[in-house]
């Protein structure tokens, strides 16, 4: 398999699933400002969309959408126990834990990034992604390792790489002392350590 990617982005969260999944893929770096791969070719000529994770299966078939890509990924590899079974309580909990992800703290962090976006709007964006971190926060506070418990997920993967954009806003998450531990805890498992030396990320 191949992973078309941008270091630190949302597609690290892909790769992270691979990683932990125990595949060895393929790497290849986007420049999204240019749409030009590392190695020259016009990106959009590869994924239409223009934006990454972008995945080449081995049967050649392109994928796209993270939250896509990692559930592909580690059914895969069900040995990996990075999803549930299907048609589980627990299967729909990580997807849940995926969607609030994608749509409430992934998409928060958005329109700072946004060159178009209006300044108010990009000054509330702290706050915002500051109420999803409270939500996350209680969810931890049981002690548990991982968001759904003690088994580490897809959706763990999704959710460090998000918590990695926060000093771009302004958020130290020392305020938040049971993210802050998780995200520790995930960035120090052998499969997030390959993915972020990868990346050069370390």
């Amino acid at each position: 398999m191949k992973l078309y990617y941008k270091p630190g982005a949302c597609s690290l969260a892909s790769h992270i699933a691979l990683r932990e999944a125990g595949f060895n893929p393929e790497i290849e770096v986007v420049d999204l400002p240019t749409h030009k791969t590392a190695g020259g070719v016009d990106f959009y000529t590869i994924n239409p969309k223009g934006y990454v994770p972008a995945l080449i299966t081995d049967e050649g078939e392109l994928l796209t959408e993270g939250v896509a890509i990692m559930q592909y990924v580690a059914d895969l590899k069900p040995e990996a126990k990075l999803l549930p079974p299907p048609a589980t309580l627990a299967r729909a909990r990580v997807q849940e834990a995926l969607n609030f992800v994608a749509t409430e703290v992934h998409k928060g962090f958005s329109p700072f990034f946004n060159p178009t976006t209006h300044p108010e709007t990009k000054a509330a964006v702290p706050a915002n992604v500051g109420r999803r971190f409270d939500a996350l926060e209680a969810q931890l506070a049981d002690g548990r390792d991982y968001l759904l418990g003690a088994d580490f997920t897809v959706a763990d993967g999704y959710l460090f790489t998000v918590l990695g954009w926060s000093p771009y806003i302004g958020l130290d998450l020392v305020k938040w002392p049971n993210l802050s531990a998780y995200r520790a805890r995930i960035a120090a498992r052998p499969g997030v350590q390959a993915a972020l030396k990868a990346e050069g990320l370390i």
